[in-house]
C-alpha cells in the first residue's frame, strides 16, 4: 500500500505552510499526486438550486471576491512543493463550503491533509467542525497538522522517526494502522500504546496487543508495546494521558482511530478524539 494520491485542502489560515510541507513530503516519498484545493466557501448546494447566481450582479461581485480570495490562497503552493521533490501535482479553485467539498473529493483519493482548528486565528476561513466533519464523511483516512508545532521543528509525516499508535482493538484504530503502514514502514521506532486493556479484555484477547504486533511485523514494522493504566479516568482525560505518551516518547507523529462513540456523546461527554483534536501538538493521522 502506498500514497497515489494526496488530498490537501489549501486556506489562507496560519498553518498553511506546514499543511503544504506535510502533505508534500508525503508526496514525493511515495511518488504520489498531490492536489492542493482551494475553496471559495459557497455551497455547491446554492449552485445547484440557483444555477444562475453569477447573473445577479451584486452577489456576483461578492463571487468574484471569493474566488479570488481563494485563488490567493495557492500563491506559493507550486514553488513549496516543487522545492520538496513533487513531480506531480495540480491546483484548484473549488465553488463550494470546505468540508462538503474536501469530503467529497476525499473519496478519490488515497489520504487527506488538513490544519487542526485554530479559534485564535484572525481569518478564519473554516468552521470549528471542519475537522470532525472531515473525519466522519471523507471515508478515507486524514492527516491532520498542528497549527503550533512544538520547537525543534519536526521532521514531516513522511519522515517521522518516532511514531506512535494508540490501539484499542477498535475498528476505527485497526482502519487508521491499516491507512499508516506506509508511514510505518519508514519509521525508526513505532511504539503501540493500550491503555486500560483489562476494560475490553474480549477485544484484546488474551495477550493486549500481541496480535497487532504480528500484524506490523508482517509488514516490515517493529514495534515496541506499552501497555498503560488510565487509572479509570474518564475517555477525555485518557486523551490527556495519550499526548503525555506521545511527549515522553518524543514521537512525532501519532496514528488512532477517530470517534469511536458518536460524536455527539464525545461533544457532551468529552472524548479521546476530542481531546487530541483540540490539544494536539504533532500531527495525528486519523481514520474514522
Amino acid at each position: 500500500m502506498t500514497y497515489k494520491t494526496v488530498l490537501l485542502h489549501i486556506d489562507d489560515s496560519g498553518g498553511r505552510a506546514a499543511r503544504i510541507d506535510a502533505a508534500a513530503s508525503i508526496a514525493q516519498a511515495c511518488g504520489g499526486h498531490l492536489t492542493g484545493v482551494a475553496l471559495t466557501g459557497v455551497s455547491r448546494l446554492l449552485y445547484q438550486n440557483q444555477p444562475d447566481l453569477d447573473a445577479d450582479p451584486n452577489l456576483s461581485l461578492h463571487l468574484n471576491f471569493l474566488r479570488e480570495r481563494a485563488t490567493r490562497a495557492l500563491d506559493g503552493f507550486e514553488q513549496q512543493v516543487r522545492a520538496a521533490g513533487v513531480v506531480s501535482f495540480e491546483q484548484r479553485v473549488l465553488d463550494d463550503e470546505a468540508a462538503g467539498g474536501i469530503s467529497l473529493l476525499a473519496r478519490y483519493a488515497d489520504l487527506v491533509v488538513i490544519s487542526q482548528y485554530n479559534a485564535k486565528d484572525k481569518s478564519p476561513s473554516v468552521m470549528r467542525d471542519f475537522p470532525a466533519y472531515v473525519l466522519l464523511h471523507a471515508g478515507r483516512p486524514v492527516l491532520i497538522v498542528p497549527y503550533a508545532p512544538p520547537l525543534p521543528r519536526l521532521a514531516p509525516p513522511a519522515a517521522a522517526r518516532n511514531v506512535l499508535i494508540s490501539w484499542n482493538a477498535s475498528k476505527e484504530a485497526s482502519r487508521a494502522v491499516s491507512a499508516a503502514l506506509p508511514l510505518l514502514q519508514r519509521a525508526e521506532q513505532v511504539h503501540v500504546a493500550i491503555f486500560d486493556a483489562q476494560v475490553h479484555a474480549a477485544e484484546h484477547g488474551e495477550q493486549p496487543g500481541a496480535e497487532l504486533l504480528h500484524y506490523l511485523a508482517r509488514h516490515g514494522v517493529d514495534a515496541r508495546l506499552h501497555l498503560l493504566d488510565g487509572g479509570g479516568v474518564r475517555r477525555g482525560d485518557i486523551g490527556d494521558a495519550l499526548l503525555s505518551q506521545a511527549g515522553d516518547l518524543s514521537a512525532d507523529l501519532l496514528v488512532m482511530g477517530a470517534y469511536g462513540h458518536s460524536r455527539l456523546r464525545e461533544t457532551i461527554l468529552g472524548g479521546v478524539t476530542r481531546t487530541i483534536l483540540q490539544s494536539m501538538t504533532i500531527p495525528v493521522l486519523m481514520a474514522h
